[in-house]
């Protein structure tokens, strides 16, 4: 065993973000205090409606930028970087569920769940026939327990208003 740490990858951390996020955050809590909280006429210091909010929300803005300055100081942005794009990585997924929200009162919540089930899938790296069309048996067994079996109330797609009456009925009710 050598004590080369060389061909180790890069330890990435991401203790920049995370202290530059807390201490703008104790910032603009503190910037709100005056309209939050009041200062009550004849009573003590420790009384104070506005005194322990300030007391807590200052050592939240003294102690997180101070170890904001000891991050910024010590560390390689260039790693920190790297971490800042990992975590915004993790959007997409925020992004294909407010997608698949929207599709659902457009097309269905069967036709949605179908369709986005094996796409999630693939994108996810399972690209076998065997995988995606697990994926659609996933999107298709979820609607038939939700809307059949639990009677969760989801209202039908808007596509569903082109199918005759007896078909669109059955569709905006199970499925």
């Amino acid at each position: 065993m050598s004590g080369n740490s060389d061909n180790k990858p890069p330890r990435v951390s991401g203790d920049l973000l995370f202290a530059g996020l807390f201490l703008a955050l104790s910032l603009i809590l503190l910037s709100q205090l005056p309209e939050q909280t009041k200062w009550a006429k004849k009573t003590v210091l420790f009384g104070q409606p506005r005194f322990w909010p300030t007391v807590g929300l200052l050592g939240m803005a003294v102690f997180g930028g101070a170890y904001f300055w000891t991050r910024f100081r010590r560390d390689d942005l260039q790693r920190e970087w790297l971490e800042v794009a990992n975590w915004l990585r993790s959007i997409e997924f925020a992004l294909w569920f407010m997608i698949y929200v929207w599709a659902v009162p457009q097309i269905g919540y069967l036709l949605a769940s179908v369709i986005f089930a094996p796409v999630l899938a693939f994108r996810m790296g399972y690209r076998t026939p065997k995988m995606l069309l697990s994926a659609f048996g996933l999107g298709f067994g979820t609607v038939l327990i939700f809307k059949s079996f639990l009677s969760v109330k989801i209202p039908g797609g808007a596509i569903y208003e082109y199918l005759p009456t007896a078909l669109r009925s059955f569709m905006i009710l199970n499925f």
